[in-house]
C-alpha cells in the first residue's frame, strides 16, 4: 500500500476490535451478574417471558405466606376450642353425678352447681378472648350473616360459602318428606276386651331405636292407660304412643331412617285387633289393611324416613329433618321444622349476606382461590340447639340446673354441645390438613417449576459463557495485534522517500 491518508486496513481492524470488545464486555457482564438477560436488548422475547414468570413467583410466594398465616389463625382457634371441649367433658361428669339423686345431699348438689356456673363463665370468657392480632375468633366475628330466614327453617349452620360480590340465596326443593317410623294398633274400641278368661293378659313387645320393652295389660284397660304406660318408657324405647280412634298410634320419638318401631304380639289374651302401617304420604293416617294380632308370628317393623331435598341445584344429604350440603362453593346444614320437612315443594330458606373468615390461598385474587370459613359463636348461650335447649340453661336457677332442674335435659344439651364443638374442631382440622397444607405443598411445587423455567430463560450458563469469554479474549488480542500491524504499514512509505 502506497497511500497514507486513508488506512483501510486500520479501519477494518478498528471495527473488528470494537465488535470483539463488545462481545467481551457482554460476557463479562453476564458472568458478573449471573444473568443472561440484563436489559431488553439482550433478548426481548426472553425478557417478557422471564418477567411474567418472576411475577408468578412473587404471587406464589405471597400465597404461601397467606396459607401459612391461615394455618396460624386456625391453630389459635383450635387451642380455644380444645379447652372448651375439656370443660364440656367436665360438665358431663358433674351432671351425671347429680343424677344420683338419693346419693347426694343438697349441699353437694349446690357445690356441683357452683362448679357448673364457673365452667359456663369460663367457656364464655374463652369464647370472647380467643383472638389473633386483636381479632376475636370464637365470638361470632367469623360467623356468616343471613337475612330473610323462612319459618320453615328451625336452625342452620353455615360452615363455608363463596359469596363474591353478590349475596348467596339458599333455595331448597323438598322432594321427600321426613317421616317418623310408626304403626297403628287397632283394638276395636277405647279399652281392651280379652276373651281368654280372668287371668288373660294382652302381652306385646315394643322396640325402637333406643331399646325394647314388654308390656302386659288386662281386660278392660283403657287405650289411654296403655298409651300412658308406653310413654313412661319412651326414653328407653324411643317409641311414643297416642290414642287415635279405636286404637293406638305408635311412633318413633325422632324422624329419620335410623328410627324404627317394632311390635311383636307375645300373647293376644283373646284380644281381637290388627297392626297396620301408616300411610306413606300421611303418617297420621293408618292404612286400611293390617295383620291380625293372631296372625303375627314375627315382629312387624316400620322404619322412618329422612327428608330429601335439592339445595341450590345440589342433592342434599338428609338425616331426619336435617339437610346437609358440602361443596366447594357452599357448605351448610339446615334443620327444618316438622311442617317444613313434611311439605313437598320449594321455598327460599335464607340469604347469606356476608361474614366468614376469608382467606385467599392462591396466587390470583379471585373466587377460585377464595376460601370462607365459618366459625360460629361458642359461648354457652349458643352451644346446643332449639330442640334440646342451650348450654346456659344449666346455670343456677334455670331449667336444666342440677339442684332442682331436669338433669336429663342437661345431659342432652351437653351431648349436643360436645358434638358441635367436636364437629367444629374436626372441620378446622380438615381445613388445615386438606386445604391449607395441600395448598402449600402444591404452591411449593409450582414455585420450583416456575423458578426452573425462569432460570432457563434468564440465568447465565457459566459453562457456555466462560467458553465465549475465552474466545472473545483471544479475538480481542488478535484484533489488537492486527490493528497495531495495520497502523505500522504506512511507515513503509518512508522507504520510498529515502
Amino acid at each position: 500500500m502506497s497511500r497514507i491518508n486513508t488506512n483501510v486496513n486500520s479501519l477494518i481492524a478498528q471495527r473488528i476490535l470494537s465488535q470483539q470488545n463488545f462481545t467481551l464486555n457482554k460476557s463479562l457482564e453476564r458472568l458478573s451478574t449471573g444473568f443472561r438477560i440484563n436489559r431488553g436488548g439482550d433478548d426481548p422475547a426472553g425478557l417478557i417471558a422471564s418477567e411474567a414468570l418472576r411475577s408468578e413467583k412473587e404471587k406464589i410466594t405471597a400465597a404461601i405466606a397467606n396459607a401459612e398465616r391461615a394455618d396460624q389463625v386456625v391453630n389459635v382457634a383450635e387451642g380455644g376450642l380444645q379447652e372448651i371441649n375439656s370443660l364440656l367433658l367436665e360438665l358431663q361428669g358433674l351432671v351425671s353425678e347429680a343424677a344420683n339423686d338419693a346419693g347426694l345431699s343438697t349441699e353437694e348438689k349446690e357445690a356441683n352447681q357452683q362448679q357448673i356456673d364457673a365452667i359456663l363463665q369460663t367457656i364464655d370468657r374463652i369464647a370472647s378472648t380467643t383472638s389473633f392480632q386483636g381479632t376475636k375468633l370464637l365470638n361470632g366475628t367469623f360467623d356468616f350473616t343471613v337475612s330473610g330466614q323462612t319459618s320453615q327453617v328451625a336452625d342452620f349452620r353455615i360452615n363455608g360459602a363463596k359469596i363474591g360480590d353478590d349475596n348467596v340465596a339458599v333455595n331448597a326443593v323438598i322432594t321427600q318428606s321426613a317421616q317418623h317410623a310408626g304403626l297403628f294398633l287397632s283394638v276395636g274400641g277405647t279399652s281392651l276386651d280379652l276373651s281368654g278368661g280372668a287371668d288373660a293378659r294382652f302381652t306385646l313387645e315394643i322396640a325402637g331405636a333406643k331399646g325394647s320393652r314388654q308390656f302386659s295389660f288386662s281386660s278392660g284397660t283403657a287405650t289411654s292407660d296403655i298409651a300412658a304406660q308406653i310413654n313412661t318408657f319412651k326414653s328407653i324405647t324411643g317409641v311414643s304412643a297416642v290414642v287415635s280412634g279405636n286404637g293406638l298410634v305408635l311412633k318413633s320419638t325422632d324422624f329419620g331412617s335410623d328410627q324404627f318401631v317394632s311390635v311383636d304380639i307375645v300373647d293376644t289374651g283373646g284380644q281381637d285387633g290388627a297392626i297396620s302401617f301408616l300411610s306413606a304420604t300421611d303418617e297420621n293416617t293408618a292404612q286400611t289393611t293390617g295383620t291380625a294380632f293372631s296372625a303375627v308370628t314375627n315382629a312387624i317393623r316400620d322404619d322412618g324416613q329422612d327428608v330429601g331435598a335439592i339445595v341450590n341445584g345440589i342433592t342434599a344429604r338428609g338425616k331426619g329433618k336435617e339437610l346437609t350440603v358440602n361443596t366447594d362453593s357452599l357448605d351448610l346444614s339446615i334443620t327444618l321444622t316438622t311442617s317444613g320437612a313434611q311439605a313437598l315443594g320449594s321455598f327460599a330458606a335464607f340469604t347469606i349476606t356476608g361474614g366468614g373468615a376469608k382467606f385467599n390461598l392462591g396466587p390470583t385474587v379471585d373466587a377460585t382461590n377464595e376460601v370462607r370459613l365459618g366459625i360460629g359463636n361458642v359461648a354457652a348461650r349458643h352451644l346446643g340447639n332449639a330442640t334440646v335447649g342451650y348450654l346456659d340453661q344449666l346455670g343456677s336457677g334455670k331449667s336444666a340446673n342440677v339442684v332442682d332442674g331436669d338433669v336429663g335435659d342437661a345431659q342432652e344439651i351437653i351431648d349436643v354441645a360436645i358434638k358441635q364443638v367436636s364437629a367444629l374442631r374436626g372441620r378446622l382440622g380438615s381445613f388445615q390438613s386438606n386445604v391449607v397444607q395441600s395448598t402449600i405443598n402444591a404452591l411449593g411445587v409450582a414455585y420450583e417449576n416456575i423458578s426452573a423455567a425462569e432460570s432457563v430463560i434468564r440465568d447465565t450458563d457459566f459453562a457456555a459463557e466462560t467458553a465465549e469469554l475465552t474466545r472473545s479474549q483471544v479475538l480481542v488480542a488478535a484484533a489488537t495485534n492486527a490493528l497495531s500491524i495495520a497502523n505500522s504499514n504506512p511507515q513503509n512509505v518512508l522507504r520510498l522517500l529515502g
